[in-house]
């Protein structure tokens, strides 16, 4: 079976959704595999990854606003500060979302949906430089 593999550095310029569906698109062309899956993976602890929507700015808006208000910066019962107030909540989110997707491949292309897009969604304030491995197999 074969298996083609990359890690790819995506700059992050603080708290944000960066689509990396075309970087993911784009290894799965290089690997030449025409059916199989890939598995996005993030290497960190405060971002993680989601599918969500990519036609309409807003639905990500409006999933940052919430989870912002499920989990607040400087909530008094963290212990885990001295990184900053950012800090800790960056890995509530991580741990409730993800740090990996996994998209079907067939025909050399993603079968996401329609408006499906891969996001790197990281939780810090501070630029990052963040690693994401992508493993076409088939």
């Amino acid at each position: 079976m074969p298996v083609h593999q990359e890690i790819h550095t995506v700059r992050t310029r603080g708290q944000e959704m960066y689509e990396i569906t075309e970087l993911v698109a784009r290894e799965v062309q290089r690997s030449g595999i025409a059916r199989g899956i890939v598995t996005v993976f993030c290497q960190h602890t405060s971002c993680s990854l989601v599918i969500m929507e990519n036609a309409d700015p807003s639905a990500r808006r409006d999933l940052v606003a919430w989870l912002d208000r499920l989990v607040p910066e400087n909530d008094p019962h963290f212990e885990h500060t001295l990184e900053g107030a950012d800090d800790m909540p960056a890995h509530i989110k991580m741990a409730l979302t993800r740090t990996s997707e996994t998209i079907p491949v067939a025909h050399g292309r993603l079968l996401l949906g329609t408006w499906q897009g891969i996001f790197l969604w990281e939780h810090r304030d501070a630029p990052h430089a963040r690693n994401v491995i992508v493993t076409v197999v088939g």
